[in-house]
């Protein structure tokens, strides 16, 4: 299982290098709910044979880069037995004003800032996170090794990714990750992520 200290190190990936990027503030994303590094059970899925309450953890950030005009959010789980991964969280178009999320924020749409939205995640019309697009927390197969997920914020230089790369907000969480990391080249500013874990 990694260290509590590795598990919620966080990490910037800033666009250009050298003296400019050396200076700018560091680019942090944590979670006091998961300063552990380890899920409770407030956080953990209720349903596929877990009984969380299935609260999404709050999230605080800093160090946004300059020149950015919206963050998103996703939450991937990589060591899911699918070939793929497993996506618990995605919210998209979030202010660049925001400096976090409130315990709770991923459980009801309107918890979120203004114009976010809620993206679909691999427990889409399974009734885990209540309405599509909501969190749903860890639930890996009992026996795993403890798998990690992955919360990565990213900062772009436009207020609409979907208006920006042509996609729909109900697109996919792959396809969603795929313009984030890729598809919208240098209005990607940075990103920040932690990792923690959960396994039974």
């Amino acid at each position: 299982m990694l260290s509590a200290t590795l598990a919620m190190s966080s990490a910037i990936v800033a666009a250009g290098c050298g003296g400019a990027a050396a200076q700018a503030p560091v680019f942090t994303l944590s979670s006091p709910d998961l300063a552990s590094g380890q899920f409770d059970s407030r956080f953990i899925a209720n349903g596929f044979g877990c009984t969380g309450l299935n609260v999404s953890p709050e999230l605080v950030w800093s160090g946004v880069p300059a020149g950015t005009q919206s963050l998103a959010l996703t939450v991937h789980d990589p060591d899911a037995p699918t070939g793929s991964g497993f996506w618990h969280w995605a919210v998209y178009n979030l202010p660049a004003s925001a400096t976090g999320l409130q315990r709770g924020a991923g459980n009801l749409p309107l918890r979120l800032p203004a114009p976010a939205v809620a993206g679909m995640n691999d427990f889409h019309d399974t009734g885990v996170n209540g309405a599509n697009g909501g969190y749903g927390g860890p639930c890996p197969p009992q026996g795993d090794t403890a798998h990690r997920y992955v919360f990565t914020l990213y900062a772009l230089a436009v207020p609409d990714m979907h208006a920006a790369a042509g996609i729909p907000a109900s697109g996919t969480p792959a396809l969603h990750s795929f313009v984030l990391n890729r598809g919208l080249g240098d209005k990607l500013l940075g990103k920040a992520t932690f990792t923690a874990t959960f396994g039974r």
